[in-house]
Order: C-alpha cells, then sequence, then structure tokens
C-alpha cells in the first residue's frame, strides 16, 4: 500500500517487479499521475509510454452531460481508428475542431493529451 501518485511508490512498486523477473517492457499504458509516469521512466528506461485511452475517455464524458456521452465517445474514438499516425493527426484536428463550440472542456482535454494519448518514447 501506498500513495498511489508517488513516484518513490511507483518506482518500488516496478522495481519489485523487475526482481520478479519482468523483463524487456517496451511499451507500458497507464493512468496520468506525474508520480507514475516518472517512475516509468526512471524504471523502465527505453520504453515507450501511452496515456490510457479508457481512463482519458471516462474523464471526458464526466465533463458532458449524459445525452452527449455516446457522441462524443463516438467522434474520439474515431481518432484512434486511423490506420496510421498522419491519419491520427488530421482526424483529431477534424474531432476537435468539430467539438470546440459545444464542449470546449472536452476539446481543452483532448489537446492537452494529445501527444499522452500516443506512444512516446519515454
Amino acid at each position: 500500500m501506498g500513495d498511489t501518485e508517488d513516484e518513490a511508490f511507483w518506482s518500488d512498486f516496478f522495481r519489485s517487479l523487475r526482481t520478479r523477473g519482468l523483463g524487456g517492457v517496451r511499451l507500458v499504458i497507464s493512468d496520468h499521475h506525474l508520480g507514475l509516469k516518472a517512475a516509468i521512466a526512471k524504471v523502465f528506461i527505453g520504453a515507450a509510454w501511452q496515456r490510457c485511452r479508457v481512463h482519458f475517455m471516462r474523464n471526458a464524458l464526466a465533463k458532458v452531460t449524459k445525452a452527449n456521452a455516446e457522441m462524443v465517445a463516438a467522434a474520439v474514438r474515431t481518432i484512434f481508428a486511423q490506420p496510421d499516425a498522419g491519419a491520427v493527426s488530421s482526424q483529431f484536428d477534424r474531432i476537435t475542431e468539430m467539438l470546440q463550440p459545444q464542449f470546449p472542456e472536452v476539446t481543452a482535454m483532448l489537446v492537452e493529451a494529445r501527444d499522452d494519448l500516443r506512444a512516446t518514447r519515454s
């Protein structure tokens, strides 16, 4: 048990996984807690990190009414359904432009998380 936001806790936890045989980590997908993200970069050197899309979607949908949730979710999912990075980027721009007038909070969250939602090297 520990503070799940704390880098020291997560670093110790990840090191314990390595001690028990975890190796070859190339990608870590997690929520966007800064301590967690920092520990991943520290312990799994060279591994890519990506923000968990499920957690992101839950956070984004908390900003819209229930009546609008399915439409917003469907629009955001189209970003991740693209075949390559260029198409993802183009669709991202289309969706943020479309959502901005009615859902500025969701748009701001998307813009802030743009790079985090795609795997990047630590």
